[in-house]
């Protein structure tokens, strides 16, 4: 019985050392400590870096290139800049271009200014840098450009109006009511506006104006007005004739013109100028040739026994 317990006992313990006992591996399938699958994962990511860093290295190498043999200018000149040609491909470009309010300008000549071409992309539009190329039109006063995703772009454009023509060295130009020079006189629409003459007589349009309404029914007779010294005015009529202003009043002079030309007929006389700077006076030169006739006729008045 006591052998029984004894033998069970050690087969007990025998089996027991063997369940727990480690057991040899199988040459070739034995698995190194040192193995992590977190550790192969950081080693695969810095190799994509260093191979992206290697990829912009390179493309920074190239485009330095490119831009030293001149291809980058190229390119942009042909397609624009990278960044718009990226936006272009996403549906951002620029397909329509809507002008509201220009008149005297020319759609092409608006887009030229605002540099706006097929290159150009809505997303890196600079609208700041584009009112301020249009407001470099002197004809334009003031614009606003809004852009309309995905591919439009709104130019609304307040035009300065024609108001008169300014002569200044020899050129003739349309100048708006604040005295801006709008453009050159190329053409016949705007022969019926007023004609001022001289330094700073395109912003004095207005007093020039005032001046010819005093003229009353006279004041189609009226062809321009030189700003002398930009003191006074003196008006150029339709038959040649200079009438010269005073500084002070001129309106009162022009009204006190305009009647004695019609009681007169001073505009049918051969006169070259009236004088009327002096207040309460009027001094009238004659033309070369009534002079002579006059100086003429007065030497026969004396041989005759007149007046000396």
């Amino acid at each position: 019985m006591q052998d029984d317990v004894r033998h069970g006992s050690r087969g007990a313990s025998l089996s027991s050392y063997s369940a727990f006992a480690p057991r040899p591996q199988p040459v070739g399938r034995r698995r190194s400590a040192a193995f992590r699958p977190d550790l192969m994962d950081r080693l695969l990511q810095a190799r994509a870096t260093t191979f992206l860093l290697g990829m912009l290295f390179l493309a920074s190498v190239g485009l330095y290139g490119a831009v030293r043999g001149g291809q980058y200018d190229v390119f942009v000149a042909a397609n624009g800049s990278p960044l718009d040609t990226a936006a272009r491909t996403l549906g951002f470009g620029l397909d329509m271009v809507t002008i509201a309010g220009a008149q005297g300008l020319a759609e092409t000549e608006v887009l030229a200014t605002a540099g706006i071409s097929n290159r150009t992309s809505l997303p890196f539009l600079d609208i700041a840098e584009v009112r301020d190329r249009l407001r470099q039109i002197p004809l334009i006063k003031d614009v606003s450009v809004r852009k309309l995703y995905p591919d439009r772009l709104l130019i609304e454009i307040t035009e300065r109006e024609p108001f008169a023509i300014w002569q200044k060295e020899g050129k003739l130009l349309v100048v708006a009511t604040d005295g801006t020079p709008i453009q050159e006189l190329n053409d016949q629409r705007f022969t019926d506006l007023p004609f001022v003459v001289g330094q700073g007589a395109n912003a004095r349009v207005g007093e020039f104006l005032k001046i010819v309404e005093s003229a009353g029914d006279l004041r189609t007779k009226i062809r321009a007005g030189v700003l002398v010294g930009e003191r006074r005015w003196t008006l150029k009529m339709t038959t040649g004739l200079d009438v010269k202003l005073p500084e002070n009043d001129p309106e009162g002079a022009v009204a006190q013109f305009a009647q004695l030309a019609r009681e007169s007929r001073l505009l049918d006389k051969d006169l070259v100028s009236i004088d009327l700077r002096v207040p309460g006076r009027m001094y009238a030169r004659l033309t070369e040739e009534a002079a002579a006739v006059r100086a003429e006729a007065f030497a026969r008045f004396r041989k005759k026994g007149g007046p000396t």
